[in-house]
């Protein structure tokens, strides 16, 4: 028996005996907006053999009316049981690839753009391994008279608090309870800098694994808070004058045939590869393109400002996190653990669409033996801009709009999304900047309106 047909074989058991009732297929809209299509435990079987049909006509950057028909295809391999419904009626989840009717896999479906930049990463020798660690915020419910919502902290904790202050260690714990049950393994939980926000960090994975995990983790994290009365955002600057979120990104290539870290030489003053500098030079050189799918709003330029420990400044190195890309230190005995941390990415974007991006522009590094620049081990934010163009250190766009232009621009972007998805996504977000660009702010009214 083949891996897959004993991985539906194993499935098929685990729902009888776990009593589910309903399984959730998940996938992504090219935005990363989680959707889903629930079948029951009898129509399981089917689906893992020949898939469940759908209307991809309403989800953003799939398909036209008059091509709507696509198969979602259930991953097996992500079986699991959703901790937070009652067991006795139990719901399980899957992952779902998106396909066509002719059995082919649908173009714009962000799982299979991640699969086709982890394929690149196969042939040259490498697999992918992604670490994102996701800040977000628990605020209260404050609804204010006029229907809108103001962003209230849950509480008023600081960095790695262990105190009173920190209200939400209970909600914490719950989600890294939940999010263990879903088969992730959780290697630290804090509060973050800014009142109410928060971080648990997940070991590691296959960037496939990886993105899926991200994925779930979300969904938790907002399921577990509103069983406290609470919701969390994952906006990247829900509140104004204090830290956003990040989602921070540790990488590393390991050799396919050796299994061992392709980025780790010990000669080296860094410790790092020759191939860990060209995947480096790479994410450096691609920095400005890949913007607009790491840090995906408008509302992620709130957050990519001097100041706040936010990345703007397209360079790298060891001790200073004002860099673009960090290398963690070294430690002995732990060659494996050798990766470059991406900073810029926010917990708004797309991790499938965000991990294949980045993926192809350090793969682009490598296959053309790129150099980085020499490493800055000082605060930029201190630097004028006489120092900044002494050093040719460039910076990442300051708006959307500008990121969209620099998107529209690279081919490597074209070729690492795909013609389809590349065009529906670089709409979408021109449709989203120019709702924004046109608005009249509160900050607009209060500053013009009594004296122009």
């Amino acid at each position: 028996m083949g891996k897959e047909n004993k991985l539906k074989v194993d499935v098929l058991e685990s729902v009888g005996r776990d009593d589910v009732k309903f399984i959730n297929l998940q996938f992504t809209d090219i935005l990363g907006g989680i959707k889903s299509v629930s079948i029951t435990v009898e129509q399981l079987e089917e689906s893992l053999e020949k898939g469940t049909w759908f209307d991809g006509s309403s989800i953003e950057g799939f398909a036209r009316i008059h091509e709507s028909d696509m198969v979602l295809k259930p991953d097996p391999s992500t079986y699991a049981i959703l901790p937070w419904r009652p067991r006795e009626r139990a719901v399980a989840r899957m992952f779902a690839d998106v396909y066509t009717p002719s059995g082919k896999p649908f173009e714009g479906d962000p799982r299979y753009i991640l699969k086709r930049a982890i394929e690149r990463a196969h042939k040259m020798g490498f697999e992918y391994y992604t670490g994102p660690e996701l800040e977000f915020f628990l605020l209260k419910k404050n609804e204010e008279g006029n229907g809108s919502m103001r962003p209230v902290p849950h509480d008023v904790g600081g960095y790695f608090d262990y105190s009173a202050t920190d209200l939400a260690s209970d909600v914490r714990r719950d989600i890294i309870f939940a999010l263990e049950a879903l088969g992730m393994k959780v290697e630290m939980s804090h509060h973050e800098v800014a009142p109410g926000q928060h971080e648990i960090d997940v070991r590691y994975s296959n960037a496939l694994r990886s993105a899926d995990n991200a994925i779930t983790f979300k969904h938790t994290v907002k399921a577990i808070a509103a069983m406290h009365d609470l919701y969390a955002t994952f906006m990247p600057k829900p509140i104004f004058g204090i830290n956003g979120s990040g989602m921070h990104v540790h990488q590393s290539l390991f050799k396919l045939d050796s299994k061992k870290n392709a980025f780790f030489d010990e000669k080296d003053r860094y410790k790092l590869s020759k191939v860990a500098y060209s995947f480096i030079a790479g994410q450096l050189e691609h920095a400005r393109e890949l913007s607009a799918i790491v840090a995906p709003t408008v509302n992620s330029y709130k957050r990519l400002v001097p100041g706040y420990e936010a990345p703007v400044y397209i360079c790298w190195g060891q001790i200073n996190r004002s860099a673009l890309i960090r290398v963690p230190r070294y430690s002995a005995g732990r060659e494996q653990s050798t990766r470059a941390e991406l900073r810029c990415p926010d917990p708004s974007c797309n991790p499938y669409l965000a991990f294949a991006v980045m993926l192809h522009a350090g793969l682009d590094g490598i296959a053309r033996k790129l150099t980085p620049p020499a490493p800055v081990e000082e605060d930029v934010y201190e630097f004028d801009s006489a120092k900044l163009k002494e050093l040719y250190i460039n910076t990442l766009p300051a708006s959307l709009g500008e990121a969209l232009e620099e998107m529209e621009k690279s081919k490597l972007m074209k070729e690492a999304l795909g013609k389809h998805t590349y065009g529906r996504y670089l709409e979408a977000k021109r449709m989203e900047y120019d709702e924004y660009r046109i608005q009249v702010t509160d900050w607009e009214i209060k500053r013009y309106l009594e004296i122009l």
